[in-house]
Parts: C-alpha cells; sequence; structure tokens
C-alpha cells in the first residue's frame, strides 16, 4: 500500500482559530474524509504565522497552533496521531490513523532566541522551515514578485547557529521560501539532507519561491527532497499553464535532473484558508491564487496522471512518499 505524505499543508492556522470560537474535533469532522478518500496516511502541519501578529505574538500563535493539534489528537485518538520519528508514522499507519508531524514555516517564534529551538523540538517540531517569504532574524526571504527593498540578505550569525543546532538536533532544514542568497549559504553549512517542502521549478514557472537548476542539483546532492507546489502562481506564469499536466511537468523536470529519488508532494492546499491572510499575500503579479489539485481527494487523480505520462509504481511510491520517508530516517534518526 502506497504510504502518501503531504509534505506541507497548513491547516493548523484554521484548526486553532475554529477551536478559538468554540469547535472540537476540526480535524476530523472538516480534514479527514478528505485525506481517506485520498489515500493520505502523513500530513505535515505547517506552524504559519499571519504578518500582523509578528514580532510580538509569533511565539503565542506558533504555540497556540501546536496545542490545537495535541488538543485534536487527545479529542480523536482512533483517527489522530502527532507523529515525532518514524517509528510513530509507522504505527500510525498501522493503526489505521492520519499522522501528522509538525513544521515550523519560518523561524519567528524563535525570535533571536536559539534556546526555542529546543522546546519546539520536544513538542514535536521535526521541520524548519528557515523562512517564510520576509526577513527575520535568521535570514532573508524570496517574494512571491518583485518588490521594493535594499540590499538582500543571506543568512545570519544566527541563522547560522539555527541550522547547526537544528541538524544537531534532528531537525530537517526546508528551503522553501528562502532566498537564493541565504540557499547557497545554507549549502555551505549543511551536513544532512535538506528539502524544499513546496517548491516547483524556475526553468518552468519563473516565481523566485521557485528553484533554479543549480538549486535542485544542490538539494539532491544532500540526498534531500523537493515537494511539488500545487498553487497555479508555481505551477505556471500563466493560468493557462496551471494544470495538473503542467504540475507534472515540474517532476519531469526534476526526474530528468537529478532522478525520481528527489522528487515528493508539498501540495500547498490553500483555497480552505484565503480567508483568513491580507489580500496582497494571496495577488501576485497581478493574478489570483488559486489550487490546482483541488484538494486531497483528488492524489488518485494525481497518480493516475503521473501513470499515464509513463511513471511505474514503484516511481509513484517513491514521488507519494517514500523519497520523504528516506529523508526522515536520514535526519531524524528516531
Amino acid at each position: 500500500m502506497t504510504h502518501v505524505i503531504d509534505g506541507h499543508f497548513d491547516l493548523l492556522l484554521d484548526v486553532a482559530i475554529q477551536r478559538e470560537h468554540g469547535r472540537r474535533k476540526v480535524i476530523e469532522t472538516d480534514y479527514l474524509p478528505d485525506f481517506v478518500a485520498g489515500g493520505v496516511q502523513t500530513v505535515v502541519a505547517a506552524i504559519y504565522i499571519d504578518n500582523k501578529f509578528l514580532p510580538e505574538m509569533g511565539l503565542r500563535k506558533a504555540l497556540q497552533q501546536i496545542s490545537a493539534l495535541h488538543a485534536e489528537a487527545d479529542e480523536s485518538p482512533e483517527k489522530i496521531m502527532v507523529c515525532k520519528s518514524v517509528s510513530d508514522i509507522e504505527t500510525a499507519k498501522q493503526m489505521g490513523k492520519i499522522g501528522f508531524v509538525l513544521s515550523l514555516e519560518g523561524a519567528e517564534p524563535l525570535y533571536n532566541d536559539l534556546s526555542m529551538l529546543r522546546v519546539f523540538y520536544e513538542l514535536g517540531v521535526r521541520l524548519l522551515g528557515l523562512v517564510w517569504s520576509r526577513r527575520n532574524f535568521v535570514g532573508d526571504g524570496s517574494h512571491f514578485s518583485p518588490v521594493r527593498e535594499g540590499r538582500k540578505g543571506g543568512l545570519t550569525e544566527f541563522g547560522i547557529r539555527v541550522v547547526e543546532e537544528a541538524e544537531a538536533m534532528g531537525i530537517i532544514i526546508d528551503v522553501s521560501h528562502l532566498n537564493d542568497e541565504g540557499f547557497w549559504d545554507l549549502i555551505e553549512v549543511a551536513r544532512k539532507p535538506i528539502i524544499a517542502s513546496h517548491s516547483n521549478c524556475r526553468t518552468l514557472a519563473s516565481s523566485m519561491r521557485n528553484l533554479t537548476d543549480e538549486q535542485i542539483r544542490a538539494i539532491a546532492f544532500t540526498n534531500g527532497v523537493i515537494g511539488i507546489n500545487g498553487v497555479n502562481v508555481f505551477v505556471g506564469d500563466t493560468d493557462d499553464q496551471a494544470d495538473i499536466e503542467h504540475m507534472i511537468n515540474h517532476v519531469d523536470h526534476i526526474v530528468k535532473l537529478v532522478g525520481v529519488e528527489h522528487v515528493g508532494l508539498g501540495l500547498d492546499i490553500i483555497e480552505p484558508f484565503m480567508k483568513y491572510d491580507s489580500p496582497n499575500v494571496f495577488i501576485q503579479a497581478g493574478r489570483k491564487d488559486f489550487d490546482v489539485v483541488k484538494g486531497h481527494t483528488k492524489i488518485p487523480e494525481l497518480a493516475r496522471a503521473l501513470a499515464k505520462r509513463g511513471y511505474k509504481d514503484e516511481a509513484i511510491e517513491r514521488i507519494l512518499g517514500k523519497n520523504f520517508i528516506r529523508v526522515f530516517k536520514d535526519v531524524w534518526k528516531l
């Protein structure tokens, strides 16, 4: 049975808000049916902090989202499990539960205090996106489209220490949203596999959020994985190009460059959460964002499209989850 992993999903933003309004079992009610229909066994639950809460409330909002996931697991113990290790992921699958792995999407909750990283690790965070598309104490983010700004920076002195400490703990470093300067700084420092949890190929869609061919090769050289993103602006430069076929073109491009061992899914499904964000976050270069893959129920359709493109069962299984499992094993050692 194929182990399907979505390497990036922002559901905790929604779950925490709904719980603040008194709802319970939000994941079981609103998300679980789609996970089951799509065959998803593991979800990387990203902790995303909206601009309006930074810097003062970054730590609090992150902890609220983590608390929400743990509370949901307590309320739906037969269906949901928080996973801190590969053995946890395998246990969840065997028991028919959806496993959730926590990821920080941007190091803002750390502020400039390295000791906070240990706190998040103990709470279950196992992946760290160094930045979202903005500057923080770690480094500079990659904007969705050009903005007026001064000189860009790479990783800071604090950022280097964060990377080294995270790798020592067994936290996977995620380069999605990191700018080019910071990316190449990381390549100099990293000693373990790194990932781009939800990024595509800049050769095929020119957003700076996507990866150059050289960056794709560098990630593969670490034995890392690139999670294919299903948001229209990262799939194609026009909405006419934003469909599953063009999304698979990104898979093809990475496979031709470095092999199928370095491709995963990081669908970055956004439409359910657009109601929460300021409009200019989701309007990039004059385009309105939408999901090319309309929810997790469509993953079997994506698998069929891969098969039609010529991918064999073993390759599809790698893309849908096995490649991410390999990186989890390499870095977590748990």
